[in-house]
C-alpha cells in the first residue's frame, strides 16, 4: 500500500460498504447468489445503522479486514464439542455478562470480577446438576443493542437513541453514528479477551486458592443455612481432592475454559471479521457435511466464539438470518412470545440444515406470565422436527418493567419464577433445560429489586450504573445459581 493511501476493501467488504438494502426490502445494490460473507446485503435488514459518510465506513471496514482474528477456529471448535454435550444432556451452559458493554468496562478489576462470579456460579451448578458447566461470557464484544425506536426525546428535541459504544456515545451531544467506533470496538474486544486469557493463565480460576463465599447479605436465616451447606459441601470436596492427591493431576482445578459471545447485530462489523480458515480437527459428520467444500476450510466469525440473533432481527428472509446461516460458529436464537412454532422450525432448517447437534442454542425469553403457555408447544415442535438444539432460559428480557419514577428494573422473584417454570416444563415435556442466559455484573450495583439482600425500588438509586437494561449484581446472580442447584438436588 502506498503511504498515505486509503486502505482498499476486499470485494466482499465493498459489497458491505456500498451494496445495501433498505428496511423495506428494496435493494440499493448487490444481488442474490449463493452464500458469501456479504450475501446479506441483498436482504431486507432491521436495526440498521445509517452513517453520514460511507467513505469513512469503508476505511474503518478495510482496517478491520486487515486486522487479525480475535478468536481462533481451534477455540470455536472446542466450544462446539462442549455444546454438543450440552445438547445431549451431558453438560450445562452458563452464559452471562453485561446487557451492553461500554468501552470503559475494559478495565482489569471489572473483567476479573465477572470472571470470578461466573466461576463461582459454575461451581454451584456443577454441585447441583452433577454435570460439567460450559462457561460463555457476554464480554469482549457485547457493545451494540437493538432499540425499539431509533430516536428519543431530550430537552424538547429529537436525537438518535444510544445504540451502544460501537455506534455512538451515551452523551446526548455524541449520538451521531461514528464509523471509527467500529475499530475501537475491535481493539477493546481484543484487549478484554487478551486480559481474560492472561488472567486464566495466571491462576484467577485456580481452585487451590480460597474463594470468597461471603453470605452476610442473606437476611433469611433458613436460606442462609441452606447456602452454607452447599458451600461447605463444595469446599469439603475440594479439600478431599487435595488430601488424596487428585488435585495434583487434575488440570481442571487450575484453570477453566471461558468463551466470549455477543449479539451479531452490526453485520458490517461481523462480515469484516469473517474469515475462511482451516478447521483444526475432525468434526462431526453433520458439521463436515454442512461445510460442503473439500479444502477443509469453513467460514468462521472470528469476532467471538458464540454469536446470537436477537428477537428483533430473526426474520426468515432477513439479512441477519442470511449472514448467520453461513458461519461455522455455534449460534443462538432469541425466542420471544411472538415466535410461532412453525417459524422456529423454519429458522432451524435454514440455519442448521444438516441438523448438527448443539449448533443452535434456543434462548427463550417469554416472561414469567407467558412461559407456561408458549414453551411447551415450542418444545414439541422442535422434537417433531428432528433438530437437537440446546434449550437455554433467558429470564431477564421478558421481565423488565418500569417503576413509577421511570427507572427500568427487574424483580428477582420474576427472574427466579421463569427459570423455575422452565425447569419444570422441560421435565414435564420429556426435555431438559440446557442452560441459563443472564445479564449480570460482578459489581455491587442496585438495578434489580428483590433477592436475599431485600433490595426495594427506593434502593435502585444507590448504585444504578447500567446505561441499558438492569443487571443482577454479584450476590443476586450467585443466589440464583444456588436456587437452580437446589432444584437439581431436590429432583
Amino acid at each position: 500500500m502506498i503511504p498515505g493511501e486509503t486502505p482498499s476493501l476486499s470485494r466482499a467488504g465493498a459489497a458491505a460498504a456500498g451494496a445495501r438494502t433498505t428496511p423495506n426490502g428494496s435493494q440499493t445494490g448487490g444481488e442474490n447468489s449463493a452464500w458469501t460473507p456479504s450475501s446479506w446485503t441483498s436482504k431486507p435488514i432491521k436495526q440498521d445503522v445509517v452513517y453520514e459518510d460511507r467513505a469513512v465506513v469503508s476505511k474503518a471496514l478495510a482496517k478491520l479486514e486487515r486486522s487479525p482474528p480475535i478468536v481462533t477456529p481451534t477455540e470455536i471448535c472446542k466450544l462446539k464439542r462442549s455444546l454438543r454435550d450440552v445438547a445431549l444432556g451431558k453438560a450445562f451452559l452458563l452464559q452471562g455478562g453485561d446487557c451492553a458493554e461500554l468501552f470503559d468496562y475494559c478495565e482489569s478489576n471489572m473483567i476479573e470480577s465477572k470472571i470470578k462470579l461466573l466461576l463461582q456460579m459454575s461451581l454451584v451448578l456443577i454441585y447441583g446438576a452433577h454435570k460439567p458447566v460450559v462457561r460463555i461470557a457476554r464480554m469482549a464484544g457485547q457493545f451494540a443493542k437493538p432499540r425499539s425506536s431509533p430516536t428519543e426525546q431530550h430537552n424538547g428535541r429529537t436525537i438518535p437513541a444510544f445504540r451502544g459504544d460501537n455506534i455512538n456515545g451515551y452523551d446526548p451531544e455524541d449520538r451521531t453514528p461514528d464509523p471509527s467506533r467500529l475499530v475501537s470496538a475491535y481493539f477493546h474486544s481484543a484487549t478484554t479477551l487478551n486480559y481474560i486469557r492472561a488472567s486464566l493463565g495466571s491462576g484467577i480460576a485456580d481452585l487451590h486458592s480460597p474463594l470468597d463465599w461471603e453470605l452476610g447479605h442473606v437476611k433469611d436465616e433458613s436460606i442462609k443455612a441452606k447456602y452454607e451447606r452447599i458451600v461447605d459441601s463444595i469446599t469439603e470436596s475440594l479439600r478431599f481432592m487435595k488430601t488424596v492427591g487428585a488435585e495434583s493431576t487434575a488440570s481442571g482445578l487450575e484453570t477453566v475454559d471461558l468463551y466470549t459471545s455477543h449479539e451479531g447485530l452490526l453485520l458490517e462489523y461481523e462480515q469484516s471479521l469473517t474469515r475462511r480458515l482451516k478447521t483444526p480437527f475432525p468434526q462431526t459428520n453433520a458439521s463436515a457435511e454442512s461445510d460442503g467444500d473439500e479444502d477443509g476450510k469453513q467460514w468462521y466469525n472470528t469476532s467471538a466464539h458464540f454469536l446470537w440473533i436477537g428477537d428483533r432481527t430473526r426474520q426468515l428472509d432477513g439479512a441477519h438470518v442470511e449472514y448467520f446461516r453461513g458461519i461455522a460458529n455455534p449460534i443462538g436464537i432469541k425466542v420471544g412470545p411472538s415466535m410461532t412454532s412453525s417459524e422456529l422450525v423454519s429458522l432451524l432448517d435454514i440455519l442448521n440444515p444438516s441438523k448438527e447437534i448443539g449448533k443452535i442454542t434456543l434462548i427463550t425469553r417469554y416472561g414469567e406470565h407467558r412461559i407456561a403457555s408458549l414453551l411447551p408447544d415450542h418444545i414439541r415442535a422442535i422434537k417433531q422436527s428432528g433438530h437437537i438444539a440446546i434449550w437455554q432460559c433467558d429470564p431477564m428480557h421478558g421481565n423488565t418493567r418500569t417503576t413509577s419514577q421511570g427507572i427500568k428494573t427487574r424483580h428477582f422473584s420474576s427472574i427466579l419464577s421463569e427459570v423455575s417454570q422452565a425447569l419444570r416444563i422441560h421435565q414435564e415435556e420429556g426435555s431438559f433445560l440446557g442452560g441459563v442466559h443472564l445479564e449480570l455484573t460482578g459489581e455491587p450495583v442496585t438495578e434489580c429489586v428483590g433477592g436475599s439482600e431485600g433490595l426495594e425500588e427506593e434502593d435502585l438509586s444507590l448504585n444504578y450504573m447500567s446505561y441499558c437494561d438492569p443487571r443482577l449484581n454479584e450476590k443476586q446472580a450467585l443466589e440464583l445459581a444456588f436456587l437452580v442447584a437446589g432444584f437439581y438436588r431436590s429432583g
